[in-house]
């Protein structure tokens, strides 16, 4: 509750602080126009701090929680337009800062009013216009989150077997089945996954935001996704029902974490987790928790090697054992591993295992925010994970990182899209 509060004041002072340049650039308008600019933008800025103060006491189910994700989401929209708006009004407030000590030490002459637009005024309008265009970019985010994509990669491997080339391996990841507001629309993207036909398929993590019970929708349509090669999964970060406030995790609980000196999940957390196990065994989905599998075509064979998660990242869990899991598969030639954490890649996987040679994650979601276009890929994501979304190489190593099926927190896409990956080994 502390958080909540500390982040309405920061909402009030950056409202306080952008009110200025309304204010400075409704100068013109008549008492009555500036008194309904103001009005609005108020109402706007106390609707705002009112959701997020009631958000702690509201119940997530059914169409209340659909209303509240994109409350939430355009209070966010909101918050971040205002902090673009503010950067370019910084930037006008140091210069006419630096202009008035140079002039007042006489280091510059006074300047003369021009006929043109002021310098204050451009960068305030700069700034409404490029906060404004964010802002609107979000709200056309919503129709994105179910236009879903697929993507053919085809990946060449000196070391594939031969009755391996060819095989069409379907990568999903990041479903986060409680986000979702619309299972027809959903159906569509199980539907196109299996258009494609598939010898493979291969989920690599987040099936959940937090709890199994998000998945009881959700089973029948997932259960239809077939292959004759079968079905693997992993865990994400997301799965194991870390960010969700159980309610045993009481001040006894908290007491025993405070002696261990460590986080410990509790009973029903625990028993969340063995719940969503048993969801991925109903839907005929072979979940591998950090050992492999052999699979066979022709008289040869590949490892297909899944692991728990584990990121390079303090503030993500490190559960995964790759050394337990390539066990007894040091001598398959090919070797394919899941694992949602991209940042495993770089971190152990190219160092200590370089008979691993396609790595396949998620967990990123390209932030759902960005730009990809022939020649140039940008999203905000890429100053927290250096590789966040597509292909990577490295010598005879290959990371593939998907851009999720689902979505978290926002719910809409920008740019990058919901994504169904089918990799072709050759």
């Amino acid at each position: 509750m502390k958080r909540i509060w500390i982040f309405v004041v920061i909402m009030l002072l950056l409202d306080l602080y952008v009110f200025q340049a309304v204010r400075f650039l409704s100068a013109s308008l008549t008492p009555k126009g500036r008194a309904i600019v103001y009005g609005i933008y108020w109402a706007v800025s106390a609707a705002a701090a009112i959701t997020v103060m009631l958000l702690p006491y509201m119940y997530y189910s059914g169409s209340r929680k659909k209303i509240i994700v994109y409350a939430f989401a355009i209070v966010i929209g909101l918050f971040i337009m205002k902090l673009i708006c503010a950067t370019f009004f910084l930037v006008d407030d140091i210069r006419r800062l630096f202009t008035y000590v140079f002039r007042s030490a006489g280091i510059v002459p006074m300047g003369k009013p021009g006929a043109g637009i002021s310098r204050s005024a451009f960068l305030s309008w700069m700034g409404i216009a490029a906060g404004g265009t964010l802002f609107t970019s979000l709200l056309y985010g919503f129709s994105n989150k179910y236009d879903y994509r697929v993507r053919k990669v085809k990946l060449a491997f000196d070391f594939l077997p031969e009755s391996f080339r060819g095989l069409k391996v379907l990568q999903l990841s990041d479903i986060h089945s409680g986000s979702f507001q619309n299972k027809e629309a959903v159906a569509r993207g199980v539907a196109m996954a299996m258009e494609q036909k598939p010898d493979l398929i291969l989920f690599t993590g987040d099936l959940v935001n937090d709890r199994a019970v998000e998945m009881d929708d959700y089973k029948d349509l997932f259960s239809k996704l077939e292959a004759p090669m079968g079905v693997y999964s992993i865990l994400g970060n997301h799965d194991y029902g870390d960010y969700f406030p159980w309610p045993d995790r009481n001040a006894e609980h908290l007491a025993k974490e405070e002696a261990a000196g460590k986080r410990i999940p509790t009973d029903l957390q625990l028993q969340n987790l063995a719940d969503l196990k048993e969801v991925h065994k109903a839907m005929n989905w072979r979940l591998l928790m950090n050992e492999h599998v052999v699979l066979e075509k022709g008289e040869h064979k590949i490892a297909l090697l899944g692991i728990e998660n584990w990121s390079n990242r303090a503030n993500f869990p490190k559960y995964g054992k790759l050394h337990e899991a390539i066990k007894g598969a040091e001598h398959i030639p090919f070797k394919i591993l899941m694992s949602h954490d991209p940042s495993h890649w770089d971190a152990e996987v190219k160092q200590q295992y370089k008979d691993i040679h396609l790595t396949l994650s998620g967990h990123t979601h390209g932030m759902q925010f960005g730009v990809e276009i022939p020649g140039f890929r940008w999203s905000p994501i890429k100053y927290i994970y250096k590789k966040w979304a597509g292909l990577y190489e490295e010598g005879e190593q290959k990371l593939y990182i998907n851009r999720g099926f689902g979505f978290l927190g926002y719910p809409g896409r920008v740019g990058i899209l919901p994504e169904i990956t089918v990799i072709e080994l050759t």
